[in-house]
């Protein structure tokens, strides 16, 4: 059964068609259940009226979806608005997976190297007892409490295996990544999202 995906990007990576390759891909499917996906990711970057509007934006993107796919470029693991999107996404439930995007030729037919891991900017740990988690950020060399998701750094969660418990992880420890271009994107998209 296609899911229903949010894609997350830095809009750098539509202007170089990159992502459009991704998110477009099922139009040369025979269906949607052969593409495996339903995008309901934001097409256009929008003008708001200030960080509280682009929250509520991105959280009705996110609603009935159940996966969300990183699109990594170069600077993606940088962009503040995709950092909300992967937590938001986390604290959800959504299942999470990062595609590598550079391999795939630009509007100039260049490619890049692989960006850096968004998932390994973001982190969290689990409290002693294992009830609550926090979530983390890397930025200006130091890890810092993330409190842009519902105005708080944690949030209870069902306790995971006690091997967790007390402990700190950045989110690369959870989540897959694929490089679009080495991994057959095109033809595998659809169990990535499975």
């Amino acid at each position: 059964m296609a899911k229903r995906v949010f894609f997350s990007f830095h809009y750098q990576d539509v202007i170089d068609f990159r992502a459009n390759v991704v998110r477009n891909h099922w139009l040369t499917k025979e269906d949607r259940e052969e593409a495996g996906f339903f995008d309901a990711s934001l097409w256009e970057s929008t003008k708001t009226n200030g960080p509280d509007a682009l929250k509520r934006l991105i959280n009705s993107g996110l609603d009935n979806t159940t996966v969300t796919c990183v699109l990594i470029g170069s600077l993606t693991y940088v962009r503040p608005w995709v950092r909300y999107e992967i937590l938001k996404s986390m604290k959800r439930g959504n299942k999470i997976i990062g595609v590598h995007i550079n391999g795939i030729p630009d509007k100039h037919k260049h490619t890049k190297d692989s960006g850096p891991n968004p998932f390994n900017s973001l982190g969290v740990t689990y409290s002693a007892d294992g009830s609550r988690l926090t979530m983390h950020e890397f930025t200006n060399c130091n890890w810092a409490e993330y409190a842009e998701i519902d105005g708080s750094t944690s949030y209870s969660i069902n306790p995971p295996d006690r091997s967790f418990w007390g402990k700190g992880f950045n989110l690369a420890h959870f989540y897959k990544t694929y490089l679009w271009d080495k991994n057959n994107g095109y033809e595998n998209f659809a169990s990535w999202v499975e």
